[in-house]
C-alpha cells in the first residue's frame, strides 16, 4: 500500500509535543515515518486533507462483550473486532460472558492466539469466580499469566463479600485488577429499568440506584480494608459518583467507568416498550446523565465504555419483560460522546488514555518511528447508522437507522489499516 499522508490534522495526545497543534503525518508500512508542521509529498502518497480532524491514539473499550467461545450466532471475535475497528477501537478488553466462560488460562490462551494477527488488541478479562457462580475463587494469577488483563463477573455482580475480599487481596499479590459490577442484586430483584416516575408510570418493576450504590460502598471498603485497588464498570447513578469522588479525594486507588448511552438517555425513552433502550444498570434520570457528565469532565470518572452487547433477534424482539439486556455500541460510542457535549480533548482522555492508564497499559506513541497505533476522526461530519454501516452480527441498538454525528474516517493498528472516507 501507498504511504499515507494526512496533511494539516490536529493532533490530540498529552505526551506529544503536537499536543492541540496543527502538523502533517506521514504513515509507511503501518509506522509514523514523519511528523512535522510540513512534510512535502509527491505522487506516490494517499493525500487525506486532516483539516478539522483529530487525531489520536486508538481508542481502548474496557467493556465489550463478542461471544466465541460459544455464542457466535451473537458475535464472533472476528465481527465484534470489525465493529471495534469501525468505532475507532484499536483494542477491547473482552468480558468473560461466553461459552464456556473464561475461567482458565486455556480460554484465555484461546483468545489470545485467534487474534493475535487481528488489527484489533483483543484483551481477555477472566473471571473473579469459577463458572461466574460467585462461589469460588478462578484461576486468577494462571489467567493472568496467560494474558487477562483483569478480572470480572461481567454483569454478574459478587453478592459474597468474603468471595470478593479475598479476590482484591489475592490479585494485590500479582499486581493484578478486580473489576466490579456494582449491583446489590437483593434490592434489584427482578427489575427491568431504574426505578422512579417513569417506573411506577408504566407499572413495571424498578431498579433502584441504591441496588448501585450500596454495592460500591461495600466494595470500597473492602478495597481500603485489603489495600486493593478496585475498578467499577458502568457506574450509572448520582450517588455512585459522589461515593468515588470521596474515595478518590481520600487516597483509595479506585478508578470507575460509565458506558456512552448512560450519557445521553433517560429512562423517559422507556414509554414505548421499545427493548433496545434495555439495559443494565439501567438508563436513569436526567439527574444522573448530568452527574455522570459532571463526572467525566472533573476527573471522578476515568473512562467511557461501549458496553458492546450483541443479541440474536430472537433476544430482544420479545415483550420488554423478557428481553434481554444490552445493545450494541462499538460503532456508537464516539457520536454519543459528542452528542453528550463532551470535547475532543476529553473524549480522547475517556477513550484512549484513561483506559490503558486503568490497565497499566502504555498509551501508545505519536511520534516517528513508533508503530501506528491510531485513529482519525472529527466531531461534525455527519453519517447514518444502518445495515450497511453496521459492523456487527447482531443489531439490537436504537441507533440503527438514525443519523448521527461524529464520525471515524481511519484507524491504524499493527500495520494495518481500516478507512471510512
Amino acid at each position: 500500500m501507498k504511504p499515507i499522508l494526512i496533511r494539516s490534522v490536529t493532533i490530540l495526545h498529552p505526551a506529544s509535543k503536537f499536543n492541540n497543534k496543527s502538523a502533517d503525518v506521514l504513515i509507511t508500512n503501518g509506522k509514523i515515518t514523519r511528523l512535522a508542521d510540513k512534510i512535502d509529498s509527491n505522487d506516490d502518497v494517499v493525500l487525506i486533507d486532516g483539516k478539522g480532524k483529530f487525531l489520536s491514539p486508538g481508542f481502548f473499550d474496557l467493556n465489550a462483550n463478542f461471544g466465541e467461545p460459544g455464542l457466535e450466532t451473537k458475535e464472533d471475535l472476528l465481527s465484534g473486532s470489525a465493529a471495534a475497528i469501525a468505532g475507532g477501537f484499536t483494542a477491547v478488553a473482552l468480558q468473560p460472558s461466553t461459552q464456556p466462560v473464561i475461567h482458565s488460562k486455556s480460554e484465555v490462551s484461546y483468545i489470545v492466539n485467534k487474534t493475535r494477527d487481528f488489527i484489533v488488541d483483543v484483551h481477555p478479562l477472566g473471571c473473579i469466580s469459577q463458572n461466574r457462580e460467585g462461589k469460588d475463587l478462578a484461576e486468577l494469577y494462571d489467567m493472568r499469566m496467560s494474558g487477562a488483563v483483569a478480572f470480572t463477573d461481567g454483569t454478574k455482580s459478587v453478592t459474597d463479600s468474603g468471595l470478593m475480599s479475598r479476590a482484591l487481596l489475592y490479585a494485590k499479590g500479582f499486581d493484578g485488577l478486580i473489576f466490579s459490577f456494582p449491583e446489590d442484586v437483593s434490592i434489584a430483584g427482578k427489575g427491568k429499568m431504574n426505578e422512579g416516575e417513569v417506573s411506577t408510570y408504566l407499572g413495571m418493576k424498578g431498579i433502584p440506584a441504591l441496588a448501585e450504590e450500596v454495592h460500591i460502598s461495600r466494595d470500597l471498603y473492602l478495597a481500603e480494608y485489603n489495600e486493593s485497588p478496585i475498578h467499577f464498570s458502568t457506574i450509572s447513578s448520582a450517588g455512585s459518583v459522589d461515593l468515588i469522588r470521596k474515595a478518590k479525594k481520600k487516597g483509595l486507588a479506585v478508578s470507575c467507568d460509565v458506558a456512552a448511552h448512560h450519557l445521553v438517555l433517560t429512562d423517559s425513552v422507556l414509554t414505548e416498550f421499545d427493548s433496545n433502550y434495555k439495559v443494565k444498570p439501567p438508563l436513569r434520570t436526567s439527574t444522573d446523565v448530568a452527574a455522570l457528565i459532571k463526572g467525566l469532565n472533573d476527573g471522578t470518572i476515568d473512562a467511557v465504555v461501549s458496553q458492546h452487547t450483541p443479541h440474536e433477534i430472537e433476544f430482544k424482539e420479545v415483550e420488554f419483560e423478557i428481553a434481554s439486556f444490552g445493545i450494541i455500541a462499538l460503532q456508537t460510542v464516539l457520536p454519543l460522546l459528542v452528542k453528550a457535549g463532551l470535547s475532543p480533548e476529553t473524549i480522547v482522555e475517556k477513550l484512549a488514555i484513561n483506559p490503558r492508564k486503568v490497565l497499566n497499559l502504555p498509551a501508545p506513541e505519536l511520534a516517528e518511528g513508533e508503530v501506528a497505533n491510531i485513529v482519525l476522526f472529527d466531531t461534525s461530519s455527519e453519517w447514518v447508522f444502518d445495515n450497511d454501516s453496521n459492523k456487527s452480527k447482531s443489531s439490537n441498538s436504537p441507533f440503527l437507522g438514525t443519523g448521527l454525528k461524529g464520525k471515524v474516517f481511519l484507524s491504524c493498528n499493527k500495520g494495518q489499516i481500516y478507512t471510512n472516507f
